[in-house]
């Protein structure tokens, strides 16, 4: 990095940290009511930096670095693709099962190259394109970035964009998505869309979630009718999710797909005011996810069959430990949970930790290793008690972008693939 180049990150750096000083009175004493975040940690985060924690602004450094280039970026909308998903509706979300190729070339009468086969963790590049897939993932990375740069800075300029992204995607009459996911990972020639694909969104809409609270304790330009709108919104998605063939289908999974469906399900259940909902979803988790899903070592079974067994591994820990930040919430201890074999979210992380320290290879099938992979969930074990991950943390890999849990404690699939 060159002379200059280093002085306009030190500038950037100090300009947000000096906005910090300064927030809005009305962000600097309501603590957001966030689903997986805790919003009573982000206000006593908020006053540390204040105060000048040093590790903290350098964090902060790391989450502007990242809110700046969402600002000239987006927004994005579903109806702007080049065509519409099954149906004809441009308004309906559209994404392709990402691992499923082509067998033969296409052609006039066989414009797609039918029929499709599976090709497990191999991501088939059309899916990137003439679809909602990529623009969705945006709308949840940059909202959430950008709302908590917003709470932490008190620049209007990260509220104000935040607000024009989510208006465009969920709410403006001539660009907003519909609340369901009829036509999710469609398979050409097969399916016009999949239960399955509902894990486009719950693997990250809980960021979406989190970023409405942050900008409800008094964002500038994110008005009381943006905030019943996407309340509106939301309670519509929970319908749809509750009650459709699909909904039921995925939250009946046994896999990752049913863990992130139930965190999915607790998170807008709380965030609409379903907080019986949400209490209940993650009681039912005990016996309905963790005891069948993660054996008495801590492994888990179904995700090391995969060819991404390292990733899918994490993946499905991401879920699990925003679920028990969402019983945090409403008076539930997911982490104290021990199943009849032993089973419990902290023998699962520490399954991982040889890996993820660096300290032993990862001894299952994996076409592309990250160890970062796992830094965000070894910290939410360590956060919750776990010794052994307390240990390992300093040992960690620093996900790319930086390690932003102290501002963002709450875990992300830090390599993420759809699927």
């Amino acid at each position: 990095m060159s002379g200059r180049s280093r002085a306009a990150v030190v500038l950037t750096a100090l300009v947000a940290f000096g906005a910090v000083l300064v927030p809005s009175a009305h962000a600097a004493t309501k603590a957001p009511d966030t689903a997986v975040l805790d919003g009573a940690r982000l206000q006593r985060t908020k006053a540390e930096l204040r105060a000048g924690d040093p590790q903290l602004r350098r964090a902060l450094g790391d989450l502007t670095t990242r809110a700046d280039t969402w600002l000239d970026q987006g927004p994005w909308t579903v109806v702007d693709k080049p065509k519409p998903a099954p149906g004809g509706d441009v308004h309906d979300y559209l994404s392709q099962a990402p691992y499923w190729w082509p067998t033969t070339a296409p052609t006039a009468g066989n414009p797609w190259g039918c029929p499709y086969v599976q090709r497990d963790g191999q991501r088939n590049p059309e899916v990137d394109s003439g679809t909602d897939r990529q623009d969705v993932e945006k709308v949840f990375d940059s909202t959430y970035d950008l709302s908590l740069a917003w709470y932490y800075t008190g620049r209007r300029e990260y509220a104000e964009k935040a607000g024009q992204i989510l208006r465009t995607w969920f709410l403006d009459p001539a660009t907003r998505m519909n609340p369901n996911l009829n036509h999710a990972q469609f398979i050409p020639c097969k399916y016009d869309g999949r239960a399955i694909g509902i894990i486009d969104f719950s693997q990250s809409y809980t960021s979406v979630v989190d970023a409405l609270a942050i900008l409800g304790t008094g964002a500038p330009g994110w008005s009381s009718g943006d905030r019943a709108g996407m309340r509106s919104w939301n309670t519509d998605f929970l319908g749809w999710l509750k009650n459709s063939a699909f909904g039921k289908e995925e939250g009946a999974a046994a896999n990752n797909h049913g863990t992130f469906y139930d965190m999915q399900l607790a998170a807008l259940a709380y965030a609409t005011g379903d907080k019986a909902l949400a209490r209940q979803t993650v009681l039912d988790a005990r016996a309905k996810r963790i005891d069948p899903q993660v054996a008495g070592d801590g492994s888990q079974p179904q995700e090391l069959a995969r060819t991404r067994s390292w990733h899918y591994s994490t993946f499905d820990l991401v879920a699990y430990t925003r679920l028990a930040a969402i019983g945090r919430h409403v008076g539930v201890n997911l982490w104290t949970y021990q199943g009849p074999a032993g089973q419990s979210l902290f023998k699962a992380v520490d399954y991982l930790l040889p890996a993820a320290t660096g300290a032993a290879a990862w001894p299952y099938p994996e076409l592309e290793f990250h160890r970062y992979a796992a830094s965000d969930v070894v910290h939410a074990a360590a956060d919750a008690g776990d010794k052994a991950a307390q240990k390992a943390v300093r040992r960690l890999e620093t996900p790319p972008g930086g390690d932003l849990w102290a501002l963002r404690p709450a875990a992300e699939q830090l390599d993420s693939i759809a699927g």
